[in-house]
């Protein structure tokens, strides 16, 4: 390519001269190509530690004058020819015109001048992402794609220098990160490394220390691990593949593939080594830590955050911390941790002003709301540009007035049903309104508590703008009194926020919902009187009802998850507090932010946090770990109480302050009570000896959980009472079990606790794609010949065509070939191009150029729903006919291949017939195969005729096709003349293998048919051309061989494929015949049939087509073979031989 000039000193050193004129020279790099010795290497080894552009562009040229000991660098090349091409138009357009000019410095000037110019025309056709990048994270780009030939569609996230150790020796070089694949290249003395990981193989990912290794990152894949150390910054190297590996989990767990941000803003200036898409990863991971931070919604992007305090006026200081400004949202979060935390929703700002400033109160910012609160950030560095980013989202904020700031919630109407009644406040209040039971002091604590509560509104503000402090998480753990409890969850989980800016968007969805019948809404209805039984709430037809039109708005809000198992008893719940809108909003916080992948098919997310409760058991409580392990109780417990925040395992008036704890702390809080669980009984569940004993300690415990003072009438407890025995355990305080976990277990922060879930989210998806895999082969193994081994490995290659369609394209989008609710086995499907490169891999029927052809015929024969998709199921039935059926299960399916779609006029009569037909096992035969014309026979001959092309006994199998082709014809022939003559067609025998030679000579010179195949096998010989070089005497036998039967007349079948010029055998005379005179044909019989047992019944006369019908292959070489091309799928364009070696090594 052609390149900025820049000067060069030393124009020899390190590098060859090969050509060159008065003005230019072209060279070539020492060591690149054969030879180069000792310098050879060095120059190489030197290339690759220094990351020399010369290891991607090892050709160069080179501009001088005269005597001038100054050269200039015009162009680079990967390749001789590319170079080449530009040293030929150098020579051509501009030698010329530069002996014209008097001057060097002229000549000079005018070179780089030319240069430039068409530099800057290049430049306009690139992308605008591809300008933001510097030139040298380019430039390392098109290294990666050179050197692991990778397609232009694979981007470059970042490059680091750094060692791979192999074996015992660190091999230093280069790791290129991209959005799928970690590569590795190095080049030391000789020795060459390469190595390529897919994100989706990686199993784990540590960073980590040992006596053998420094500081190293480990990649863990199935088949072995791989050890990278010496990083400048292996933090930010090890977070940047967390991240990549993240994504790939994503796109495996539902198919989601990585789009770059193109709303990202563009940095002020270049920076310098730092790609778009890794500013885009890195803008990902802090909108994600703001969002988790602050329980926002998932578009809500950080536009920018900086060092600032507040002032607390109920603590009469300023506190330090950071304030954040995103596109409808400021927030504030200080330094310490728990001391204070501010959420500004946009839609309530209405005054945004500069105070004046001073010593003590620099740069101050006032923020007045709605509600008549008002909040003082100073110490602001760039207030002004602060002001006018907050003033541009103030401009774009639509002005709405049902933002809940009020001391009560406000209730809207649901639409739906309306013949049902309708929940417009919390089921809990309905069917507390009788009651007139005076409960005395339990009474009396709820009044205290609620006190305590609008003291605390008073101080530090009520709605979503409150202070949240320590205070008020000291409040949540002592209990939020149950006036109060539906409103402080929607504020605590973010669900206040989502639904202030989408005012109707429930009623409007339930409307739509309802009515609808799918599969979730059959669950739903199935789990409806499922949902606490026992809570007169759930008893009648007010409460089932709004439970089901809550959760079947969210099916329809979410048709990825759906329902899930679970959903209904914490949505019941919901509604026990909340209105049916409340409720749904709630919902939607729980499934798609505080409980992420909890209730999705694979219920994933709740077998991530399982894994990360073992880990910590491990750390806090080692002893009981390794005991509760051998019992296998760990992951038996935990998925129940996390899928239900222990609202299926404790009593009701307990486990719901839990469901306080965890709205405002999130998931720390499920793990801290589950670990203090396991404390308080570590004694008795050391002396367990097995699992069902264990089970039934913690099961009692957590029945006698108890709230002791819950106002509400109780509740008995389903479980308790059917595991109740003789003697009644001893009661625990609920309060003190929160207490207890927060003193012993308090420490668990956030952001370990996601640390620890990204470890075993590669786990538990790797894990559960083994399980998909292996449910398939046993439910595809009863249908299909292949071993388990054969059909896992098949699976593997399968999937992964599946998974690079999504990141390097494919004529149909991920989601439309991927669906989560259908069996494992019919999940993941592959369109016509695919099959097409895994049929010609893995094909025993190799036929050529013309493999493609027959690819896209078996491609329409396995589309049985013809959406142009085919699963796994259809793939493997493909193969399995072509590996392990008999002779005439192959030939049928040939047979199959050739005839055209069936087409039918699908009336009421069809479906009638079709369900008719469905009822009665019936198992095809070959005489329920449709007749072939004279047309689909020709191009069947030609099919076999390239499929032999490359077998060892080709010139027999030739000879045998020809001969069982020359019966066939006949056999039509005489068919048509008793169908032309109104009679019955009697049933033809296939004639004597010894009688067709005489027949052949007798009918070659007039038969039309004759002629027709004769052209056919011609053509399919031009499809095939052999080298012309080396022709060997063996070769010289095959033509002349071939021109024994191939025998072509003018009057034959017209062939688009035959150029002008070609030279066709002609019609027993072995003349040529010109192509002109061979277009003017006739077209194939029209009258012409036969049916696949005359063609069965042919090729049994025949032992050469009968033994290689019948001849056994083995599907494992060839998979090996598709596998090794798998690891890296190379696209290679012109390059050296010596570069075409290289890459194959």
């Amino acid at each position: 390519m052609w390149i900025t000039p820049e000067e060069v000193l030393l124009a020899n050193a390190l590098w060859v001269s090969e050509r060159a004129n008065p003005f230019f020279i072209l060279q070539r790099r020492k060591g690149h190509g054969k030879g180069g010795g000792i310098t050879g290497l060095l120059v190489g080894t030197l290339d690759v530690v220094l990351d020399s552009s010369a290891r991607v562009a090892p050709y160069r040229i080179l501009h001088q004058t005269g005597d001038s000991q100054l050269f200039w660098s015009i162009a680079c090349g990967s390749s001789r020819k590319e170079i080449t091409e530009h040293w030929e138009w150098l020579e051509t357009n501009l030698l010329q015109t530069l002996s014209i000019f008097d001057n060097d410095d002229d000549i000079t000037t005018f070179v780089k001048g030319k240069i430039q110019g068409i530099i800057a025309e290049e430049n306009k056709s690139r992308q605008a992402q591809e300008d933001e990048d510097c030139g040298k994270f380019r430039e390392a780009e098109l290294k990666m794609r050179k050197l692991f030939g990778m397609p232009e569609e694979e981007k470059l996230v970042n490059y680091y220098s750094c060692s791979y150790w192999k074996g015992r020796v660190p091999r230093q070089g280069w790791l290129y990160l991209s959005v799928n694949h970690l590569c590795f290249y190095s080049f030391l003395l000789g020795k060459e490394v390469t190595l390529v990981v897919q994100w989706t193989d990686v199993t784990q990912l540590d960073k980590n220390a040992t006596l053998v290794f420094p500081e190293s990152v480990r990649v863990s894949t199935r088949d072995t691990e791989h050890y990278f150390s010496m990083f400048l910054n292996i933090n930010d190297t090890f977070k940047l593949m967390e991240q990549l590996a993240n994504i790939a989990m994503r796109q495996l767990l539902d198919n989601e593939g990585f789009a770059a941000d193109r709303m990202l803003p563009k940095p002020c200036k270049t920076l310098k080594n730092v790609s778009a898409l890794k500013r885009d990863l890195d803008a990902r991971a802090k909108n994600e830590r703001y969002r988790a931070l602050f329980r926002l919604t998932q578009d809500e992007r950080l536009d920018g955050h900086t060092d600032c305090t507040l002032w607390t006026p109920f603590a009469k200081m300023h506190v330090v911390g950071q304030m954040f400004v995103s596109n409808n949202y400021i927030c504030f979060a200080s330094r310490e941790e728990d001391l204070c935390q501010l959420i500004i929703p946009l839609r309530e700002v209405s005054i945004v002003e500069k105070a004046d400033s001073s010593s003590v109160l620099p740069s101050p910012l006032s923020i007045s709301t709605k509600n008549k609160m008002t909040f003082l950030f100073a110490n602001l560095k760039d207030r002004d540009f602060l002001v006018q980013r907050i003033s541009d989202f103030l401009q774009r904020t639509p002005d709405r007035l049902c933002g809940l700031t009020g001391q009560s919630v406000s209730h809207s109407n649901t639409k739906g049903s309306s013949s049902l009644p309708t929940a417009k406040q919390g089921l809990l209040s309905i069917y507390q309104k009788d009651q007139t039971e005076d409960l005395g002091p339990k009474a009396t604590k709820e009044k205290m508590k609620e006190e305590s509560w609008n003291i605390h509104f008073f101080e530090f503000g009520r709605g979503v703008c409150m202070y949240r402090t320590s205070k008020t998480r000291d409040l949540v753990l002592k209990g939020i009194p149950e006036s109060l409890r539906g409103e402080l969850w929607l504020l605590f989980s973010g669900a206040q926020n989502e639904m202030a800016t989408h005012p109707s968007y429930y009623a409007e969805l339930v409307e739509q919902a309802m009515g609808r019948c799918t599969l979730a809404t059959e669950e739903i209805e199935r789990d409806l009187h499922r949902s606490m039984p026992e809570h007169h709430a759930f008893q009648n037809e007010m409460g089932i009802a709004a439970l089901r039109r809550v959760l079947t708005a969210y099916a329809y809000r979410n048709p990825g998850i759906g329902y899930c198992q679970a959903m209904n008893i914490v949505t019941s719940v919901l509604l026990l507090y909340c209105t049916e809108e409340e409720a749904f909003w709630l919902l939607v916080a729980l499934c798609e932010r505080m409980l992420p992948d909890y209730y999705n098919t694979r219920v994933v997310g709740a077998l991530v946090d399982q894994g990360v409760f073992e880990e910590l058991t491990r750390e806090c409580l080692p002893l009981l770990y390794e005991h509760m392990q051998d019992l296998g109780v760990i992951s038996t417990i935990s998925l129940s109480w996390f899928l239900t925040l222990f609202l299926s395992v404790m009593p009701f008036d307990s486990a719901v302050l839990l469901v306080d704890c965890f709205f405002y702390e999130g998931i720390k809080v499920i793990f801290q009570v589950s670990l203090a669980v396991l404390h308080a009984n570590m004694e008795q569940l050391l002396a367990c000896t097995d699992e069902g004993e264990a089970m039934t300690i913690l099961g009692r415990y957590l029945d006698n959980v108890v709230n002791k003072q819950t106002v509400s009438a109780p509740i008995p407890h389903l479980h308790a009472l059917l595991t109740s025995g003789d003697e009644p355990p001893p009661e625990i305080d609920v309060f003190e079990l929160i207490k207890t976990s927060y003193e012993k277990f308090g420490s668990l922060r956030a952001d370990v606790i996601e640390q620890m879930r990204f470890k075993q989210r590669l786990k538990v998806i790797q894990c559960l794609e083994d399980t998909a895999k292996r449910s398939v082969v046993r439910a595809i193994m009863t249908e299909s010949a292949f071993a388990i081994e054969e059909l896992e490995e098949l699976y593997v290659l399968f999937k992964a065509k599946h998974i690079m369609s999504c990141y390097w394209g494919a004529s149909s989008t991920p989601a439309e070939r991927h669906d989560p609710s259908l069996p494992y086995l019919e999940q993941y499907r592959i369109d016509s191009g695919q099959f097409g490169q895994l049929f010609s891999a893995l094909s025993p029927w190799s036929c050529g150029m013309h493999t493609a052809t027959l690819s896209a015929r078996l491609f329409r024969l396995l589309d049985s729903n013809k959406d142009s998709l085919i699963n796994f199921k259809e793939f493997v039935t493909g193969l399995s006919g072509m590996y392990h059926g008999d002779m005439t299960e192959k030939l049928k399916l040939l047979y199959k291949l050739h005839l055209p779609p069936e087409e039918k006029i699908k009336d009421y009569k069809y479906y009638l017939r079709m369900w008719a037909k469905e009822k009665e096992p019936k198992k095809e035969t070959i005489k329920d195969l449709p007749r072939m014309n004279q047309e689909q026979f020709i191009e069947l001959c030609k099919t076999l005729y390239n499929m032999f092309s490359e077998d060892p006994l080709e010139q027999e199998l030739y000879h045998a096709i020809a001969t069982v082709a020359s019966l066939l014809l006949r056999i039509g022939e005489v068919g048509k003349k008793f169908t032309n003559n109104g009679s019955k067609k009697p049933e033809l025998q296939p004639l004597p293998a010894e009688d067709v030679p005489q027949q052949e000579k007798e009918d070659s010179s007039g038969e039309g048919g004759q002629s027709l195949v004769s052209k056919a096998l011609a053509e399919a010989q031009l499809d095939n051309p052999t080298p012309p070089a080396n022709v060997s005497d063996e070769e010289a036998k095959d033509d002349t061989s071939i021109s024994s039967y191939s025998v072509v007349s003018a009057g034959s079948l017209q062939c688009e494929d035959i150029a002008d010029d070609t030279v066709l055998i002609g019609c027993g005379v072995g003349g040529a015949i010109g192509g002109n005179d061979f277009r003017r044909g006739s077209a194939p019989d029209a009258d012409w049939s036969i049916s696949f047992e005359q063609v069965l019944a042919s090729l049994l006369t025949e032992p050469a087509l009968v033994n290689y019908f019948e001849k056994k292959h083995d599907i494992k070489s060839k998979m090996a073979a598709c596998k090794a091309q798998r690891a890296v799928e190379r696209q290679i364009s012109s390059s050296s031989d010596h570069e075409l070696a290289q890459l194959s090594t």
